[in-house]
């Protein structure tokens, strides 16, 4: 049973991006016992120590950048490898209990977003767009009951004069 669905991808001719919208066939939820994993990728029993390695190279190449230890994108990466890193290597012989901590998908599909985060972060590194990223001032007051949003009564719908 196949389904149509949309790829997106982006490419990169030098600092011009453009998105491409293309219809592809996927085979849903086909699942061959130690063939081929629910989501259509090949079962692979070293999939948790390369999970390791993937991430474990993204903590690398973000500590020999230039990225300042502030910049957000930097602080994000670095705490989603970590966690990942240690719950692999915490349930090195149970792919399923480390699928379960990183609830992002099967074993195969984390050692994917590894190597696409490793493309990201070349695109991220050789643009320097932590540069680009200016702080902006929010006013918040936690004691505000109504969030600061004054009388307005967000159950009801504004009047629109039709009858």
């Amino acid at each position: 049973m196949c389904c149509m669905v949309y790829l997106v991808g982006i490419l990169e001719p030098e600092s011009l991006h453009a998105v491409l919208l293309f219809p592809l066939l996927v085979p849903t939820l086909t699942y061959f016992p130690g063939k081929i994993s629910q989501v259509g990728l090949e079962v692979d029993h070293d999939a948790v120590p390369k999970m390791i390695v993937g991430y474990q190279a993204l903590l690398d190449k973000l500590a020999a950048s230039d990225m300042p230890p502030d910049a957000q994108y930097r602080i994000n990466v670095e705490q989603i490898a970590r966690y990942r890193i240690k719950a692999a290597q915490d349930n090195l012989d149970d792919p399923e209990k480390v699928e379960e901590l990183c609830n992002c998908g099967q074993v195969e599909e984390l050692v994917i977003q590894a190597d696409n985060e490793m493309i990201v972060m070349d695109m991220y590194l050789r643009n320097r767009w932590w540069e680009l990223v200016k702080p902006v001032e929010i006013e918040y007051n936690p004691d505000d009951i109504d969030g600061g949003h004054g009388d307005v009564e967000w159950g009801d719908a504004p009047e629109d004069g039709k009858k």
